[in-house]
C-alpha cells in the first residue's frame, strides 16, 4: 500500500516546489491538492466539516500552476488535483491544462474531480447547482474526446462545441487517470461509467470500501484503484484500509509555513513507514 499527501497549498504555507521536493525525499507516492477559485462573501452553503470555514479555503493556489512548480523539481511524485471542481471550469481550458501538466511532468498527472459543495461559488461561475452532476458527466466525456481525438467535437445538453483542434495531447494513454471523488450513489455511478480510480474521503469506513469494490466488480469494473483521501494517522483506521484492499492512502497535511511543514512530514513519513 502506497502513501501520499493531501493538502491545501496557499500563499501562507510552504511553496509547492519545496513541498514536492520534500515529499519525494521522504518516499511519498503522490501529492493531491485542493481547489477553490474563490470563496463568496455570502456563507449560505454550510461547510461540510461543520463550524466556520477554515482560513486555508480562502487562499488556495491555482492547482495546475502549483502542481507544475512541483513537477519541475521532482521525477517520481504523482501530481493530483484533490479535487478539481470541474462543473465550475471551462472544459476546453481544463483539457489544455491537464494535458500540459501531464506533458511537463512526463506523465505523472492524476486528475481528481468532484461536483463541489459551495453553491454560491458555483453560481458565480454560471453553474446551476441543480444540474452540476449532469454537467460534469458531459464534461468528462468531452475531455476524453479532446484528449484522444485530433479533431474533437461534442454535442450535449450542457456541453456543446463543433470540431476543434487542441494540443498537446496527454503523455499518459489514453489520458491521465480520472479520480472520482464522492461517495453518493450518483458519484459511484459516475465512477463506474466514467472514472478510472475512486477517491473516497477518509470518513468512509473500510467495510464500505469493500462493498463498493464488490459493487464495481458486478458492473464489470474489476480494475479500479482506490485512493483514500486526507486520512488521519490512527493506526487501527490505517490497518482497516489496508485490510480492505486500498491501493493508496493520502495522509492529511496541515497548511503550515515551510519549517512546520517539514516537521509534520517527518512525522507522517514515520506513520507511513510503519504501515508499509
Amino acid at each position: 500500500m502506497k502513501f501520499g499527501i493531501a493538502t491545501f497549498l496557499t500563499d501562507e504555507g510552504i511553496r509547492p516546489d519545496a513541498l514536492g521536493r520534500a515529499l519525494e525525499e521522504r518516499g511519498f507516492s503522490s501529492l493531491f491538492i485542493a481547489e477553490h477559485s474563490h470563496i463568496p462573501a455570502s456563507r449560505d452553503s454550510p461547510y461540510p466539516g461543520g463550524g466556520d470555514l477554515p482560513r486555508k479555503y480562502y487562499r488556495t493556489l491555482d492547482p495546475f500552476v502549483a502542481l507544475t512548480a512541483a513537477a519541475a523539481v521532482t521525477s517520481r511524485l504523482v501530481l493530483g488535483t484533490g479535487i478539481a471542481l470541474l462543473p465550475q471550469r471551462d472544459v476546453i481550458h481544463t483539457a489544455k491544462q491537464v494535458a500540459s501538466l501531464d506533458l511537463v511532468s512526463q506523465g505523472r498527472t492524476a486528475f481528481g474531480v468532484g461536483v463541489g459543495w459551495n453553491r454560491e461559488e458555483m453560481r458565480n461561475h454560471g453553474t446551476d447547482p441543480a444540474t452540476r452532476g449532469a454537467l460534469m458527466d458531459e464534461q468528462l466525456q468531452a475531455l476524453k474526446e479532446i484528449w484522444t481525438t485530433d479533431q474533437a467535437e461534442f454535442h450535449g445538453a450542457h456541453v456543446d462545441f463543433d470540431p476543434i483542434y487542441s494540443w498537446p495531447k496527454p503523455v499518459q494513454q489514453p489520458h491521465p487517470p480520472i479520480y472520482l471523488g464522492g461517495e453518493s450513489p450518483a458519484a459511484l455511478r459516475r465512477l463506474a461509467d466514467l472514472g478510472d480510480a475512486w477517491l473516497p474521503r477518509a470518513h468512509t469506513p473500510p467495510e464500505r470500501i469493500v462493498e463498493v469494490r464488490n459493487w464495481l466488480g458486478e458492473q464489470g469494473r474489476h480494475d479500479v484503484p482506490f485512493t483514500v483521501f486526507a486520512a488521519g494517522t490512527d493506526p487501527d483506521s490505517l490497518r482497516g484500509y489496508a485490510d480492505a484492499g486500498v491501493d493508496e492512502i493520502t495522509l492529511e497535511l496541515d497548511t503550515l509555513p515551510q519549517d512546520g511543514t517539514l516537521r509534520a512530514l517527518d512525522d507522517l513519513a514515520e506513520v507511513a513507514s510503519a504501515h508499509q
